[in-house]
């Protein structure tokens, strides 16, 4: 149940409560349910009352049982307003937003949303003279304007602070004084150093000294701090604590040029100290640290993997930083090999009968071959030159690239002039996937979803294949709008294959190794589909997968019946998908558009999160574990250590 509904749940099937806090629970559970009357809920209450713990029930209450659905939680202690709208979009499921796309994306969110705000009073990061370090900013800039959408509600806490005040009508729960033991709201004092591995409130933290601080840091047997055993709140609060202390800016300086401190302190306080340009950084760190601090902030990132986070964002950009992060990231499940920032990818195939080739089409058209090993250029598709693939000869009045070697994709589609401009062939080719065969011929899906051959005129044989599955999907889509291809992919070391997806939800698999006059194909999909690849496997298996528009991602191994069951269902789009056979088994690669990046282990159906930077726009996986991820950032390969890839 969410907004919009009138039917209260009982309290007794709510995890137990004090009985001095059974009133206020009451209010605020009635409060969630009903759904109607004010959508703003302020928790108040003095340090000790409990603000906290009353949110925690009321969100335990929900798991496992009808009644309140709370969309996200976000605590707010040390947040931002750019780091709250990152760790906001997560739990939506949109991926880590900039507050402007998040006001946009829950806008156009269809569902009753509430979220409960945890610690609003503790807001803000950063120099104590910048807007961002008060909570009044994350207010003004965020959560009013979520507060003005008609479909969303909040329960925040607010402690003794005025925040929110001027919310009209606003529902209030009030825990009055409490105990004073230390919630947080500015109450208890301790300047002790044994208090700073103990202490659960941020105000007993936040008034011992940067000296008493670092002194709590355990050290190396070579005397440097080791930041891997400091107390949390240590982590939590040295950085805010060199800001005020009075030394022209070495304490922060000493901080922001340690990789340890970098890797295990607090994301949040150092995004918002990065983000004040005044502060001198080493290096490219401000660039570096700006690219990963999305994921970065996510609760879920430990030290190994923020090591390989940063180390993937500095790679190609701050070499120093990167060559520090280096021995750490290595020893996570997965390290960044290389990247190339100047490379803007549309789609990604690797070359089949050829190892370690990389073919990549650019934004622009431009078709090229990489050494997946290194990312460096092997010169561009012979025949192919200029900044596009080319123009399509004879199709609209259009010509290909007048270069010799390059077969004619006009001729694939069978079409009269008329007839292939209704049918919208493109005047540039810009491809949006490919399926390669060799190194100079493959299969290209045009971003105007046309099916293009790319072959060399030498190849007659070839040349005739590939045309004939341009021309044999052009007739289908003239015939019916359900055959239009909506989806290209490839695969298949040993034996290449071509995938192909339409929208009506058939799959056709073609094999670009011999001709066919017609594919196999199958109903895999009720929805169009969306992307596709397949594997073959050691075994003789021919393993296609593919998504549909519905956010499914399905299997059928193409000498039998597809799988009953996707083997995954999201409320997300699939943007690409890669498959391999490694020393492991056969790996599926899934990207989706809330930036989750999926790695599955298709015979056991295990499946392993890679929290990348950004959302991925095309993928490649090499049987060795190498997998190349193109997104709006360049062009990046990651190493997958498969011997402990599903390791939990």
């Amino acid at each position: 149940m969410t907004a919009g509904t009138t039917v209260t749940p009982d309290i007794t099937s709510w995890p137990p409560l004090d009985e001095e806090k059974r009133a206020q629970g009451q209010r605020l559970l009635d409060w969630a349910a009903v759904g109607e009357g004010p959508r703003l809920c302020l928790v108040r209450g003095a340090g000790g009352s409990g603000k906290s713990a009353l949110l925690a029930w009321l969100l335990a209450g929900t798991v496992g049982r009808p009644g309140v659905t709370v969309h996200a939680t976000v605590p707010s202690e040390g947040l931002t307003t750019e780091s709250f709208a990152w760790e906001l979009g997560r739990q939506l499921g949109y991926g880590p937003l900039s507050p402007d796309r998040l006001l946009d994306q829950v806008a156009a969110d269809e569902r009753p949303l509430l979220l409960l705000v945890p610690d609003l009073h503790r807001a803000g990061a950063g120099p104590a003279d910048l807007p961002s370090a008060e909570p009044e900013t994350l207010v003004a800039e965020l959560l009013e304007p979520l507060l003005a959408l008609p479909h969303l509600r909040a329960a925040v806490e607010v402690g003794t602070s005025g925040l929110l005040a001027a919310h009209g009508g606003a529902e209030v729960v009030d825990l009055g004084e409490g105990g004073g033991d230390g919630d947080g709201d500015g109450t208890g004092q301790s300047s002790s150093v044994s208090s700073v591995s103990s202490a659960s409130s941020a105000s007993s933290v936040s008034s011992v000294s940067y000296v008493d601080l670092v002194a709590a840091v355990p050290r190396t047997a070579d005397g440097r701090p080791d930041w891997s055993q400091a107390p949390a709140p240590v982590l939590r609060r040295i950085l805010d604590a060199a800001l005020r202390t009075d030394d022209q800016g070495a304490a922060v300086r000493g901080l922001l040029a340690d990789p340890g401190f970098l890797v295990h302190g607090s994301a949040t306080a150092l995004t918002a100290t990065l983000a004040d340009e005044r502060i001198p950084v080493p290096g490219r760190l401000r660039e570096v640290w700006r690219r990963a601090a999305p994921e970065l902030t996510a609760y879920h990132t430990d030290s190994a993997e923020r090591a390989a986070l940063l180390h993937a964002a500095a790679v190609a950009t701050d070499p120093g930083l990167a060559e520090y992060l280096r021995p750490l990231a290595g020893r996570h499940w997965w390290s960044t090999v290389w990247g190339r920032p100047d490379l803007s990818v549309s789609a990604l195939a690797s070359v089949p009968g050829v190892e370690g080739r990389l073919l990549a089409a650019e934004r622009t058209g431009r078709l090229g071959t990489y050494d997946v090993g290194s990312g460096g250029s092997l010169g561009a598709v012979s025949g192919v030159s200029g900044a596009s693939l080319g123009a399509v000869s004879g199709v609209s009045g259009a010509s290909l690239d007048t270069s010799p070697g390059v077969s004619d994709p006009s001729r694939a589609s069978g079409l009269s002039d008329g007839a292939a401009a209704s049918f919208g062939h493109p005047a540039v080719v810009r491809p949006r996937s490919l399926a390669a065969r060799d190194v100079r011929s493959a299969l290209l899906l045009d971003g105007s979803d046309a099916l293009l051959p790319l072959v060399t005129e030498d190849d007659p044989t070839t040349a005739f294949a590939l045309e004939r599955i341009a021309e044999h999907h052009g007739s289908a889509a003239l015939a019916g709008e359900e055959s239009l291809v909506t989806a290209l992919g490839g695969g298949g070391i040993r034996s290449p294959y071509a995938i192909v997806g339409d929208r009506g939800g058939t799959v056709h698999v073609w094999s670009l190794g011999e001709y066919q006059d017609v594919p196999r194909s199958c109903q895999v999909h009720e929805q169009p589909v969306t992307a596709a690849t397949c594997v073959d496997t050691a075994d003789g298996l021919t393993l296609t997968f593919t998504a549909g528009a519905d956010g499914s991602v399905r299997l059928w191994e193409t000498s039998a019946e597809p799988m009953p069951v996707p083997v995954q269902q999201r409320r997300y789009r699939t943007t690409a998908l890669a498959a391999a056979d490694t020393p492991a088994g056969p790996v599926l690669a899934v990207a989706w558009s809330d930036g989750e990046l999926h790695l599955w282990h298709v015979f056991s159906g295990r499946v392993r999160v890679l929290p990348w930077l950004r959302g991925c726009d095309a993928l490649a996986l090499t049987p060795d574990g190498l997998l190349v991820i193109a997104d709006p950032g360049g062009l990046s390969a990651v190493r997958l250590r498969l011997d402990v890839l599903w390791e939990q």
